[in-house]
């Protein structure tokens, strides 16, 4: 029953959140910060106690290191049918954690209706659990559209004043138009390999495990994959599907910021390898070509773009498109390696992506401006912020003794055998990472001050969040070993299933 309890901890407190709002502010804060703690201590134990070496694989039934199902609507083969493995409890304690950062980063943000907030914040993040649970595809489809509405109204009511004349509401909207309109596209996908499987069998069925076996004509499982490939194309985000990001990000509240990178983008990633990798092998091997140069085009243009910017959130924003284009790289590349290199480099971006919001989000409520040519003169004029600031940039920038770095390298290392020229166009962006993280810097908190006054520093418990998420990025960095035992045999699945389809001559269409 653990597994159901995964996802309902966070909907029950964020129902207690908003309901005992009328006893005062303090009360919701207090109560999201003991959901998320407690979501985030049975991801841990669930790491230390589970067996990871069962993981889905080719050729023969999924097997999970735990499982629940409960049927749900008979009639059309729907069960609630929740599953894990080692890539799935990897993300589920990622998405405690900064569950618990993003509470404690909104503590003081948000004043008004806080209990309405803390109820959106829990429920985004209880329909990330379920996505990273559910194995049965209509109960997957239904968790990743309900995740949109919280994170819709949590930009929407507590975003920032606008940058460049864009709203709060159009950051909004433009959010939920890309990833519903992407939604619907995935929805259709799944309605047509039910139905492909239902022809061949007689029974409709959404299960993983039968939907596995489906046997489809060449012609059929391209337009399919292509289906689940967009909807988590947008959500990657993978160029030209991106531009809704920055938007959201420059606009969304702290909390919202660390959730979308930290969280929200990881789906995508997820969703590729539990998903479309496995149900479409061989269009996903004659696609990988296409997925790679995208994933190439991504952190070239997201590096540069990034360069370009002078709001400092829309910059932090633009980098996560250039880092995610690794991992892109990463999963079509039919590598165990670079494949273990994107778990890693998901777990590092989620921390330091998480980091750079926070500390965004603590310069403005210092400055009231996220414009760069605003800042300057910083380093002298506050404490500990700079400094902290540098070291996440560093890190962001692949710096070794850092998560980043192995991340990065294993993907590098693995992918090349397969793909020279992606993986040698790839490391430039390791290039540009390092130009403009350090221009970040040099544009906020080096050169000629603005102002005289000296800035409050961070408090207990900002300095707290920081430095705990430096500490997990450097053990990250130096001992990775944990994260690529809990992954290891997901991955090695994942790798099969695509290497399998490598080495098969492509059906022609």
């Amino acid at each position: 029953m653990i597994l159901p309890w995964l996802i309902l901890i966070p909907f029950i407190g964020g129902l207690l959140c908003w309901q005992l709002e009328r006893f005062g502010n303090t009360l919701p804060r207090w109560i999201a910060l003991l959901t998320m703690g407690l979501l985030f201590g049975l991801g841990l134990w669930l790491w230390a106690t589970g067996d990871f070496s069962l993981a889905p694989a080719p050729g023969a039934d999924p097997v999970w290191a735990a499982e629940f199902q409960l049927q749900w609507i008979e009639r059309l083969g729907i069960s609630v049918h929740l599953a894990l493995d080692g890539l799935s409890v990897l993300m589920i304690s990622l998405t405690g954690l900064l569950g618990v950062l993003s509470v404690l980063c909104s503590w003081n943000e948000i004043q008004n209706r806080v209990g309405f907030f803390h109820l959106n914040l829990m429920w985004i993040l209880g329909g990330v659990v379920g996505v990273f649970l559910a194995v049965d595809l209509f109960l997957f489809f239904f968790f990743w559209e309900m995740m949109l509405v919280p994170m819709f109204f949590l930009i929407a009511l507590w975003g920032h004043s606008g940058s460049d004349g864009k709203t709060r509401i159009y950051a909004a909207t433009k959010f939920f138009i890309f990833t519903q309109a992407s939604g619907l596209v995935m929805l259709v996908a799944i309605l047509g390999l039910v139905f492909v499987h239902f022809d061949q069998t007689g029974v409709l069925t959404f299960n993983y495990a039968d939907l596995l076996k489906t046997k489809m004509a060449a012609g059929t499982e391209y337009i399919l994959m292509l289906g689940f490939f967009i909807a988590f194309a947008v959500k990657f985000p993978v160029v030209p599907f991106h531009s809704w990001l920055p938007d959201a990000h420059a606009q969304a509240p702290t909390a919202g910021s660390v959730d979308l990178a930290g969280i929200l983008l990881k789906t995508a990633a997820y969703g590729l390898m539990r998903f479309a990798l496995p149900l479409f092998p061989n269009a996903s091997a004659e696609f990988a070509p296409i997925a790679q140069w995208l994933g190439v085009f991504a952190i070239i243009y997201g590096a540069l773009l990034s360069f370009a910017q002078t709001d400092i959130k829309r910059l932090v924003a633009f980098s996560s498109v250039s880092h995610m284009g690794f991992v892109l790289i990463a999963i079509y590349s039919a590598s165990e390696i670079a494949l273990q290199g994107a778990v890693v480099q998901m777990m590092a971006h989620g921390l330091s992506a998480a980091a750079l919001f926070i500390l965004c989000g603590q310069l403005y409520e210092r400055l009231h401006t996220r414009d760069m040519r605003e800042m300057g003169g910083i380093w002298a004029r506050m404490p500990w912020l700079p400094a902290v600031s540098l070291f996440f940039a560093a890190a962001a920038l692949g710096l070794p003794g850092t998560g980043n770095f192995v991340g990065e390298f294993l993907i590098l290392v693995g992918s090349f055998q397969s793909a020279p020229w992606v993986t040698v166009l790839a490391a430039t962006g390791l290039v540009f990472g390092s130009v403009y993280s350090l221009i970040m810097i040099h544009r906020a908190y080096f050169g000629p001050a603005k102002a005289d006054t000296t800035l409050p520093g961070l408090k207990p418990r900002e300095l707290s969040m920081v430095l705990g998420l430096a500490v997990l990025l450097i053990l990250l960095g130096v001992y990775p070993q944990p994260v690529l035992d809990t992954s290891a045999a997901s991955m090695q699945g994942v790798q099969q299933w695509l290497g399998s389809a490598l080495n098969q001559p492509v059906l022609a269409r």
